[in-house]
Parts: C-alpha cells; sequence; structure tokens
C-alpha cells in the first residue's frame, strides 16, 4: 500500500519529505508545460540550474540557456517558460538548460528524493500510469508563486489524486484531501475556475492569455520527463 500526499509549495517539502516516495513536480503556469513540450518536441535533456547566473554561465559554454522571472523572459537570453518557445524544431536533440521563478526551485528542494518526474496538465494520463505502474508512495509538489499556494498546480494535484486514489494509494493526507475537493469543484470547467487566480491574472497582464490556454489542455503528449543525474530526460 502506497502514501498519497501533496506540498503545497517547496517550502512545506521539509514536512512531507520521504526518502521513498516519488516526487512529482508541478507548475502548470509554466515550467512544468514547457518543459513537457520541449520533450515532446524532441529536446535531448534539460539542465535545471537554480539561478540566472548559473544558466548564463552555461550559455557562455555554448548550451542552449532559457532564464525566466517574475513572469518574464530574463535579459540577455533569448527562451523563458512559454511552452511556445519549445515548439521549435531547432531544440530538436540539443540540451537546454533553464532556471524559473519557481518550477526549477522545486526540482532543487526535492533533488534528493527517490525520484522526480514532471506532472501538468499535457502529459496527466501519462504521469498518472506511470505511478500507478511504480506503486511507490507519491509527493505532489506544487511550485507555488514565490512559496505561497496557487489553485492551478493544487487543481492539478487534485486531478491527481482523484485517479490515484484506490486499491495502491489508500492513504492520502489531508492536503491530498484537500486538493481533491478543489478538482471536485472545479472539474467541470477548469477554464473557468482559475478565472481569478494571481498568477493567471499576472500572465494575462503580461499578455500570456495564450500560454494559459495552452498549459490547460488535457493529454497533449505521453511524455514523463525524469530527473537523472544533473539532467531531466525522457526513457525511449
Amino acid at each position: 500500500m502506497a502514501k498519497l500526499e501533496v506540498a503545497f509549495s517547496p517550502d512545506l517539502y521539509p514536512f512531507y519529505e520521504n526518502k521513498e516516495a516519488i516526487v512529482v513536480v508541478i507548475d502548470i503556469f509554466r515550467a512544468t508545460s514547457a518543459i513537457c513540450t520541449a520533450f515532446e518536441n524532441g529536446v535531448k535533456s534539460i539542465i535545471p540550474v537554480e539561478k540566472v547566473e548559473d544558466a548564463k554561465a552555461l550559455q557562455n559554454k555554448g548550451y542552449i540557456a532559457a532564464a525566466e522571472r517574475q513572469g518574464q523572459i530574463v535579459d540577455g537570453f533569448h527562451l523563458g517558460n512559454s511552452p511556445f518557445h519549445y515548439i521549435d524544431e531547432s531544440i530538436t536533440g540539443k540540451e537546454v538548460v533553464l532556471t524559473t521563478t519557481n518550477g526549477t526551485r522545486a526540482i532543487f528542494v526535492a533533488k534528493n528524493s527517490y525520484k522526480i518526474i514532471i506532472g501538468s496538465f499535457l502529459n496527466f494520463s501519462a504521469v498518472c500510469d506511470y505511478l500507478k505502474q511504480e506503486k511507490k508512495d507519491v509527493l505532489l509538489l506544487c511550485a507555488g508563486w514565490k512559496g505561497r499556494f496557487n489553485l492551478e498546480d493544487s487543481l492539478f494535484a487534485g486531478a491527481v489524486v482523484n485517479q490515484l486514489e484506490g486499491d495502491v494509494f489508500n492513504e492520502l493526507s489531508d492536503s491530498a484531501r484537500a486538493t481533491q475537493t478543489f478538482y471536485e469543484v472545479g472539474k467541470s470547467d477548469i477554464d473557468d475556475f482559475l478565472i481569478n487566480s494571481s498568477h493567471r491574472r499576472r500572465l494575462k497582464n503580461l499578455n500570456l492569455e495564450k500560454d494559459i490556454k495552452y498549459c490547460l489542455q488535457m493529454d497533449q503528449t505521453k511524455v514523463v520527463p525524469e530527473l537523472k543525474g544533473d539532467r531531466l530526460v525522457v526513457q525511449k
């Protein structure tokens, strides 16, 4: 039997840390959606880094590098964390360095866990199938916004909880049950449920409504990116 838990932000990770759990990093708007899109479009690997300076150093060594802060591309970089940046043949077969405000931070917080995979609505069913097959404890780690709770990551976590709860995953934390309630309330119209969420408003103010619509699409890819060493890869 396996446990199913949700941490609402990376700041809460220490309270849920479980060396036997698969950690699913979730940053719906937009890092994990961009990562899944990149792999669907043939990127070889993604190297997550914590700091802009780390990304710049690797960029100076010839890597393709992407950096986002406050929802915008950092000066000196051509890519950020919009999924549309990665629908591009120029990344096929390449390694990409990535740093973001929230998503890559969540990856680093959990870097010593048993396993880390990347979750988004775009690869929802693939993630759920993977977790069912593994039959390990699961921690759904929401990237949130600068340590704070957000709706979109928690809603996705609730969708996963709703899909997994059963014979294998029979021990749910209160946080997991809470996200399941969010999902039950919002599942009939996810777009409308999130209409006034803080990060959605933030992105809308940056004229990124098309990114929001893209990130809320269900099951656009079967890739399940996994952290191997210092790189995210997809097993062939």
